[in-house]
């Protein structure tokens, strides 16, 4: 029998969990008990649950193409609708059964719709967020407090500064290496002063697309005990799925690729680990970090065509990648698709293919980047990525973002326009900057 430490009953808070075999809830009506620690009793006994994967079921051995059209839909009986409807009720009539939502903050049925879909894809529990920094947060939160925490020096700016703000207080302390260098990646990870308890990982990372081993480092978190974190905004679950390389929890910004139109701000985190999925629920339900129910139809609705929008994106990225490394205004291209990129080996090895995501840097620097992000008619000069509309910007012009970025270096969404329409509308831009 696991052993369990069990903690009065709050409104929110579950009994807490030693081990990842069975669940004992203190000993009040199943009528009284909070929301989440019924969810939990759901969990305990197996899927099927929101968000689960049911090895059972059929759709688990469907193509992933197949996979964002047909999962999250309502159960096929006569007369059903054939696509989750939004449910917008705050709250639910009161039920003596175990695993009932009671509020709309402990569930909600179109957030488990998405849930379902995206646990599908990425071979797990998946939780959605409010949005993708909320679910890199509830990451963040399982390292113990003091631990240390492997971070790439490069990677998306808002998580590494959330990373500095949690060691300014003293919640965490921070280790930063190169992600690319899997040697030192390693060494990192025991640490002249003492051992790491979580390792974050983004591959390729934002904006530099460096690639990391995602295999060879989860496996070695996991002998010295490490949690391993990966970010997969950038790959999506169609092209890498790190649960399967050995990683412990994936997180994604769903507004980017995922929802796909540039409409919805929403995250996601996705873990095999019963004890961990019950960790980030206990996060995302006491902070309040939950998506609003229209939010995750819409972000369901953009995932049904990502494998169509990623396949075109990824086609004229890889057509734009190699045509900018001819042009005379870049001076490189970070591209883990084409043959020469430091990555290439290793994406093609990890990944089903090299995303739509492609970094240069602009001969001239600062001034010359601005003029191209400045002078494109079709590409629209904005922060965000993986929308159906093709963007550009160049990223140091955002204060926290780290100095290992080139001032000059523009970061490229690809969008789903005619390729010829992108390159004519950017090789204009390039050729002005440099006059």
């Amino acid at each position: 029998a696991a052993v369990t430490q069990e903690m009065p009953c709050s409104p929110d808070l579950p009994p807490n969990r030693t081990a990842t075999r069975g669940l004992r809830v203190c000993s009040c009506t199943a009528a009284t008990l909070p929301a989440a620690a019924r969810w939990a009793q759901v969990r305990s006994a197996g899927p099927p649950y929101p968000g689960a994967v049911n090895a059972s079921d059929p759709s688990t051995r469907w193509n992933r193409s197949t996979q964002v059209v047909a999962a999250g839909r309502p159960d096929r009986v006569p007369d059903a609708e054939v696509g989750p409807s939004i449910s917008l009720s705050s709250t639910y009539v009161a039920s003596t059964e175990a695993g009932a939502r009671g509020y709309a903050r402990f569930g909600n049925r179109t957030w488990e719709a998405l849930e379902e879909a995206l646990g599908l894809l990425e071979g797990g529990t998946a939780l959605s967020f409010a949005s993708g920094m909320a679910a890199v947060s509830a990451a963040l939160e399982l390292t113990p407090p003091g631990g240390v925490v492997v971070v790439p020096d490069g990677a998306y700016n808002t998580t590494l500064s959330l990373a500095e703000h949690l060691a300014a207080s003293g919640r965490i302390a921070l280790r930063r290496v190169p992600l690319a260098d899997t040697d030192a990646v390693v060494d990192a990870l025991d640490g002249r002063d003492g051992p790491a308890a979580t390792l974050w990982l983004e591959s390729p990372t934002n904006p530099l697309l460096d690639v990391a081993e995602i295999g060879v480092l989860c496996e070695a978190a996991r002998a010295r005990g490490v949690l391993t974190v990966v970010d997969n905004t950038f790959a999506t679950p169609l092209l890498q799925r790190p649960l399967a390389l050995g990683a412990d929890v994936v997180v994604h910004s769903v507004t980017k690729f995922l929802a796909g139109h540039s409409d919805v701000v929403m995250g996601a985190a996705i873990t095999e680990d019963e004890e961990l999925a019950e960790r980030l629920l206990r996060e995302r339900t006491l902070r309040g970090a939950v998506p609003g129910p229209f939010e995750a139809w819409l972000a369901l609705r953009g995932l049904r065509t990502l494998a169509l929008r990623l396949e075109r994106s990824q086609t004229s990225a890889g057509v734009l990648a190699a045509r900018l490394a001819e042009h005379p205004a870049v001076s490189r291209v970070r591209y883990p698709g084409l043959p020469d990129d430091p990555g290439h080996a290793r994406a093609a090895a990890q990944m089903d293919g090299f995303g739509a995501i492609v970094s240069i840097e602009v001969r001239g620097g600062a001034s010359a980047a601005d003029a191209v992000q400045g002078g494109t008619g079709l590409w629209t000069p904005a922060t965000s990525l993986g929308g159906v509309e093709s963007l550009l910007e160049r990223r140091r012009r955002q204060p926290a973002e780290p100095i290992t970025v080139p001032v000059g270096l523009v970061r490229l969404s690809v969008g789903i326009e005619d390729v010829e329409d992108l390159w004519a509308d950017l090789c204009e831009a390039l050729d002005a900057s440099q006059r």
